[in-house]
Formats: structure tokens, C-alpha cells, sequence
């Protein structure tokens, strides 16, 4: 898509501009929906290295709990919010993947294709 502007534009002075008016990038315009595509993979990759670094760090305060029961639950409480973290992200995505196909929006369903 290489236009800018479809129709014909009056300027102040009894100056216009008749459109199509073509790209100079040749239609590459950044938006805020390719930069989101963009970021969605490495959002994905950042969310699983965070869960990853999560559980490692429950895991080490359940071993480093020695019976305290205040360290037991704050493991438990650190490897439960890692764990909902991660559903929330595993959901919202395919909540969106699904949006895409109810909708048939092609683009959103394409993003990891």
C-alpha cells in the first residue's frame, strides 16, 4: 500500500493536492500494530526466560527453607505467581490467536508463521 492519502486535499491559499499521493518509503509506514508484531515473539521469549528464572528461584528458596515455615510459603507464593504469570500470557495469546480466526484478521494469526 503505497498511498498516503486517497483523495484530493485544498491547502490554505487556493492550493491543493490531488491524491493519490505516493510514499516516499514506499509504503513502509511504522505503525503501532507492527511494532506490537514485532515485540510479540521477543515479549514471548522475555516471559519464558522470566518463568525459567522464577521457578529457579522458588525452587532454591523451597531447598533453602530448612522447615522455616515463613521461607516455605514465600516459595510457594513465588512459584504460584510464576505459574499464573504464565497462564496469563499462554491464555492471552491464544485469546487473541482465536479473536483472529473468529474475525478473520490474517495478520494476527500469521505472527509466529
Amino acid at each position: 500500500m503505497n498511498n498516503a492519502l486517497a483523495q484530493s486535499l485544498t491547502l490554505p491559499g487556493d492550493a491543493s493536492v490531488q491524491g493519490p499521493i505516493q510514499s516516499a518509503l514506499g509504503g513502509n509506514f511504522i505503525t503501532i500494530g507492527r511494532i506490537i508484531s514485532g515485540a510479540i515473539p521477543f515479549i514471548f521469549v522475555f516471559a519464558g526466560a522470566g518463568l525459567f528464572i522464577m521457578l529457579l528461584a522458588s525452587g532454591f528458596t523451597f531447598l533453602t527453607s530448612a522447615g522455616d515455615s515463613k521461607k516455605l510459603s514465600q516459595a510457594q507464593e513465588q512459584l504460584t505467581n510464576a505459574l499464573v504469570g504464565f497462564l496469563i500470557i499462554f491464555a492471552s495469546f491464544w485469546a487473541v490467536q482465536a479473536a483472529g480466526i473468529i474475525f478473520g484478521l490474517e495478520n494476527i494469526t500469521n505472527i509466529f508463521g
